[in-house]
């Protein structure tokens, strides 16, 4: 192991907050810029972005709850499904697990010794690492963190448009809720690599398209309904 550690131990509460942080930026910005292409009044764009945040934070919090508990429950069932083949079958799990450690380059009669002392010391635990790729009888999921992470990031990301659609003068607001918008996906992109260990430039390039598109495609809509109406 690298003396600085690993980062894959980040992933379930990093991948929710990035998730979170980055729907409430490209959201938030882009319901704004939306309904001011419209020409919604202003007092009526900033009740629409509070709504929106509100509303947004609380469905990313319920969303990851629920997806990251359906996860949970099939770790849950795999790990009973374990714990009854190990009970009505231990040397077929016992050669299933020799066979797994042989396939990634262990000798065959090492891989024996091996997995007869993985067994001993924690036979769940160890069919749960190399069969079902958990780290831990916990499994990986966790419902909370990743529903927390979620709707704090959601919040933090979305209050940036938010501020610039109140602070900014009304001949701009859309210049400068796209403006800040790019900006905080820029500091999404970078940091969520920087924590995960990863190049920063992919990570912002990606973040930085995918907000801007999404902000062309609803002020394109407003203007729309903007002629129409």
């Amino acid at each position: 192991m690298p003396k600085e550690g690993h980062f894959i131990n980040r992933s379930n509460w990093l991948r929710a907050a990035v998730l979170g942080a980055n729907d409430g930026i490209v959201s938030m910005s882009s319901l704004l810029v939306g309904v001011t292409s419209a020409g919604m009044a202003s007092g009526n764009v900033m009740l629409t972005g509070f709504a929106g945040l509100t509303a947004g934070a609380l469905s990313m919090a319920a969303g990851e709850y629920v997806s990251v508990s359906a996860q949970a429950d099939v770790e849950a069932a795999d790990l009973e499904r374990e714990r009854i083949a190990l009970e009505e079958d231990p040397d077929y799990e016992l050669e299933e697990l020799a066979e797994g450690l042989e396939s990634r380059g262990v000798d065959a009669v090492l891989a024996v010794k091996v997995a007869a002392q993985m067994t001993d010391h924690d036979a769940l635990g160890a069919h749960a690492r190399e069969e079902l790729g958990m780290f831990g009888l916990a499994g990986q999921a966790n419902p909370l963190q990743a529903a927390g992470a979620s709707a704090l990031a959601f919040g933090i990301g979305g209050a940036f448009p938010l501020a610039a659609a109140l602070l900014a003068p009304r001949a701009a607001d859309i210049s400068a809720i796209a403006a800040v918008a790019v900006l905080a996906l820029v500091l999404l992109g970078g940091g969520g690599a920087k924590l995960g260990g990863a190049p920063l430039r992919p990570g912002i390039i990606r973040a930085v398209i995918w907000g801007v598109v999404a902000m062309l495609f609803t002020a394109g809509v407003g203007q729309l309904f903007d002629s129409v109406v």
